[in-house]
């Protein structure tokens, strides 16, 4: 079994014409479902979906017009490769599991999909002689259209065994996607900076179009106004990369602007004022990267931003 396996890695690294691999899709949510239906538009045979809400499954299954199953173990052990999409919480679980009722097979491939946990989470697999990864695509899902229309031209976060990883970067290739490798290790603090660059940048234009609404904007109106701004520096920072698209009154050394913000955020909560004095002491950092201030003008914007933050 193992060579067959391996014969069909190596012509996946060649990139020569064959039938692709079947998959079994474990978790039929947002992540679960893109992944399904844009692989078997890309000629990946699904031959099966597993959600333990049956109601889920059957959805994504109607879709594809495969079996659906509310037991995992039922579709996984006939596939080349295992798409487990479950919530982070139960992905060792639900592998321990599957693996427990020998739904696993020598030579199969089994992925998760979590930006935070290792390909360690779904290690049962190896008791079979299956290889474990984590494929992680680098993109948010706010549903299973925009996932679909986003993941083309995102990044992929891979790690985990060899072989696998030979036909994680085929998948990617096929879904139109780039990849790159990392160690398990990395795997936190690889998942808090995307943190950082998707999901806080939703609470900070939450913050952002709040503050509007003090002055009469609806958050409808505060959004459509902050947006080509948020675009415009997302196009600078493609453009020029962070520090040097940084603009504003930090990056001018403008204390007395600074002090402006400080005095009417006071009046807005101190939440709102310490999270804006800890973002201005970073963008400090960046102001120095970017050369645009001098070291005189850095202690003064500390000074300013300690002196808030403290009280």
């Amino acid at each position: 079994m193992m060579c067959v396996v391996f014969f069909w890695l190596f012509r996946l690294k060649e990139m020569i014409p064959f039938n692709k691999p079947s998959i079994a899709v474990v978790g039929a949510g947002k992540v679960g479902s893109a992944l399904a239906l844009l692989l078997s538009r890309r000629g990946y045979l699904v031959t099966g979906v597993a959600d333990e809400s049956f109601s889920a499954a059957e959805r994504l299954a109607g879709q594809l017009k495969v079996p659906a199953t509310g037991k995992p173990e039922e579709i996984t052990s006939g596939a080349d490769i295992v798409f487990i999409t479950t919530p982070d919480r139960i992905i060792a679980p639900v592998a321990e599991e599957i693996s427990k009722k020998k739904g696993f097979k020598a030579g199969q491939v089994v992925f998760h999909t979590s930006g935070a946990h290792p390909a360690g989470a779904v290690g049962a697999v190896r008791r079979s002689g299956a290889l474990a990864a984590s494929l992680h695509p680098l993109q948010s899902f706010a549903d299973v259209k925009m996932a679909m229309e986003n993941l083309e031209g995102s990044y992929f976060a891979l790690e985990g065994d060899a072989g696998a990883l030979l036909v994680a970067e085929q998948i990617v290739r096929d879904l139109g996607g780039r990849s790159f490798t990392i160690a398990a290790k990395d795997k936190p603090l690889y998942h808090a900076a995307a943190c950082i660059a998707s999901n806080y940048l939703v609470s900070l234009m939450h913050l952002a179009t709040g503050l509007f609404s003090r002055f009469g904007l609806s958050r409808e109106e505060a959004f459509q106004a902050l947006l080509p701004l948020v675009q415009g520096t997302v196009s600078n920072i493609a453009q020029v990369s962070p520090a040097p698209a940084l603009t504003g009154p930090i990056a001018r050394g403008d204390g007395t602007t600074l002090e402006g913000h400080l005095a009417t955020l006071r009046e807005v909560g101190k939440q709102e004022m310490d999270l804006y004095c800890v973002l201005g002491l970073y963008t400090i950092k960046v102001a120095l990267e970017k050369g645009s201030i001098n070291q005189d003008q850095e202690e003064r914007l500390k000074e300013i931003f300690k002196e808030a933050y403290v009280k």
